[in-house]
């Protein structure tokens, strides 16, 4: 199967268009329409992925917020769930900026890694795109679902001819 004979590099997007932690919503929003694309990485001023921002990120602030239910007991307050959640939900729904919204400590792949892995990676953790790093955590590339289907394109179209 061509997954299996490929690495990340050879599908992979160089020059991945980026955002900084300080630009705002709006910027992210009119790269994602522009060019038509689903996440960014998030860069600092020395190229270094310190997150991710994904359409699923705007959409939190769309979401209703549910405080996390909890009740009083002899004056003391016990929570049934975590209310960091809550507080994580709220930032994101009022958030202006990339670091508001953005998801911290994204699960990135490195150049010279096997397809294979990287897609059943992107299956496990239900994730739509890995950044790809160099060893220093410097943005090289960005590898996406839709590069994954098509490395598969000439397999696919070899097994049709075959038969």
């Amino acid at each position: 199967m061509a997954l299996s004979a490929s690495v990340v590099q050879d599908f992979m997007t160089t020059n991945p268009v980026t955002v900084t932690p300080t630009d705002s919503l709006e910027t992210v929003i009119k790269l994602l329409e522009e060019h038509r694309i689903s996440g960014l990485p998030v860069v600092d001023s020395a190229n270094q992925v310190v997150g991710i921002i994904s359409e699923g990120d705007l959409l939190v602030r769309e979401s209703p917020m549910k405080p996390p239910l909890y009740m009083t007991l002899l004056g003391s307050v016990i929570y049934f769930e975590s209310p960091n959640q809550f507080h994580q939900h709220m930032k994101k729904a009022l958030g202006m900026l990339v670091q508001d919204v953005m998801t911290t400590k994204p699960i990135t792949t490195q150049a010279d890694v096997p397809l294979a892995t990287a897609a059943n990676l992107m299956l496990t953790k239900k994730i739509n795109r890995l950044p790809v790093v160099a060893e220093d955590q410097t943005l090289v590339g960005i590898i996406t679902r839709h590069d994954l289907v098509r490395a598969l394109k000439p397999a696919v179209a070899f097994e049709t001819e075959a038969t």
